[in-house]
C-alpha cells in the first residue's frame, strides 16, 4: 500500500515537472528571436549615345543584403549593406545603408527608431513609384535628397493608414556623407487619403502629401531647405502622381516638377507599361541651367522573384544642348 502511494506521488511529481518544462518551453519559443535574410540585386544592360568611352556596358548597378529581426516587446531591428560600383577598376565597395533598432509600443500607432534610419520621402516615394530599378527618383537623382541618415525618428499611422507620417532629427549628409557637425536637420512627411481604392496600402488611393526638411550645411551653416508637395492616385493596376520640389541652397533657390505613371495590363498579363518626366532647374534666377528627363518603358513580371524592364532614359539639358539617351535592359531579383 505504502508503496503503491509512493509510486503515485512519484509520478505526479514526474508529471507537473513535465508539464512546468513544456510551459517554460513553448513560452521560450514565443519570446525566441524571428531572424530573416532578405535581399534584392539590380542588374542591366545599357547602351548610351552619350560621347564617352563605355557606350554598351553590362552592370551590376545595385545589390542590398538585409538582416531583420523580431523581437518580444515589440522591438524590430534592421541592418542592410549597400553595395555598388567605386567606378574605379571595375570594383564594389560595401557600404552601411540601415542598421538601426526599432521600438513599437503595445497598441501605439507610433514607432520609434534610432540609428541609421529611413528618411521620411525617399522610401515613400519609391514604393509609390515601384521602380527602384530603373534609377533613383528625381530628389535623390539631382543629389537634394537621400534615403537614409543617422539619427532618431518617429513613424506613425491612423485609421488603416488613412494618415501615415514620419519625423526624423538627423545629421543631414546622409548614410554616405559622415557625422557631419553639431547641427542636426529636422525632416517630415504626412501623407493624407482623401478616397480609397482597391489598393489599401500606405502609398494606395488618392492621396496629397508633403515634406519639409530644414537643416544647415556641414562647416558654412547656409541654409539647406526642401519643400515638397504631391497628388497621387494609386490602384493595384495604374498610377498617376505629381509633384512640386523647391530647393534652397544658401541663397540659390531652385526646382523640380515630377511626374510619373504607371499601367498594369489586366491580369493574367505580367506586363506593365511606365512613363516619368523630370525637369530640374537647380537655380530658377539663372536661365538654362537645368534638365528635362523623359524615361518610358514595359516590364515584364517574370516570376515573384523576377521583373524585367526595357527603356529608354532620355536628359535634354535646357538651352540647346545635345541630348544623352540611354537604352537600358534591366533586371531586379528579390530573394
Amino acid at each position: 500500500m505504502h508503496a503503491r502511494l509512493a509510486f503515485r506521488a512519484l509520478a505526479a511529481v514526474a508529471l507537473s515537472a513535465l508539464t512546468a518544462s513544456a510551459v517554460q518551453a513553448q513560452a521560450s519559443a514565443q519570446q525566441a528571436p524571428q531572424v530573416s535574410v532578405t535581399g534584392v540585386i539590380y542588374t542591366q544592360y545599357q547602351y548610351s549615345d552619350a560621347p564617352i568611352a563605355a557606350k554598351s556596358t553590362f552592370d551590376m548597378t545595385r545589390a542590398y543584403v538585409n538582416v531583420l529581426g523580431r523581437f518580444s516587446n515589440g522591438i524590430n531591428t534592421r541592418l542592410t549593406t549597400d553595395i555598388l560600383p567605386n567606378g574605379v577598376g571595375g570594383n564594389y565597395v560595401i557600404r552601411l545603408k540601415f542598421a538601426y533598432a526599432a521600438w513599437t509600443p503595445t497598441g501605439s500607432s507610433l514607432t520609434y527608431k534610432l540609428g541609421m534610419i529611413n528618411t521620411p520621402w525617399v522610401d515613400f516615394e519609391e514604393t509609390l513609384w515601384d521602380y527602384r530599378m530603373q534609377g533613383t527618383i528625381a530628389v535623390d537623382r539631382n543629389g537634394y535628397m537621400t534615403a537614409a541618415d543617422a539619427g532618431f525618428g518617429v513613424d506613425g499611422k491612423w485609421n488603416n493608414d488613412q494618415v501615415n507620417a514620419q519625423f526624423v532629427i538627423v545629421n543631414g549628409e546622409g548614410y554616405a556623407g559622415g557625422a557631419g557637425d553639431f547641427r542636426k536637420d529636422v525632416e517630415a512627411r504626412v501623407s493624407y487619403r482623401i478616397q480609397p481604392t482597391n489598393d489599401n496600402s500606405r502609398v494606395g488611393g488618392l492621396r496629397v502629401s508633403g515634406y519639409l526638411g530644414i537643416g544647415k550645411v556641414t562647416g558654412t551653416g547656409a541654409d539647406r531647405n526642401r519643400y515638397l508637395g504631391m497628388l497621387s492616385y494609386r490602384t493595384t493596376q495604374y498610377t498617376v502622381a505629381g509633384e512640386y520640389v523647391s530647393v534652397k541652397n544658401a541663397a540659390v533657390t531652385g526646382s523640380i516638377i515630377s511626374a510619373f505613371g504607371t499601367y498594369r495590363l489586366a491580369p493574367p498579363s505580367k506586363i506593365a507599361l511606365i512613363g516619368r518626366v523630370d525637369i530640374v532647374d537647380p537655380d530658377n534666377n539663372t536661365a538654362n541651367d537645368g534638365n528635362t528627363r523623359i524615361i518610358a518603358g514595359a516590364s515584364y513580371q517574370l516570376s515573384p522573384n523576377v521583373r524585367m524592364l526595357a527603356d529608354l532614359d532620355r536628359v535634354k539639358p535646357q538651352g540647346g544642348g545635345p541630348a544623352v539617351n540611354q537604352f537600358l535592359i534591366q533586371a531586379q531579383f528579390v530573394f
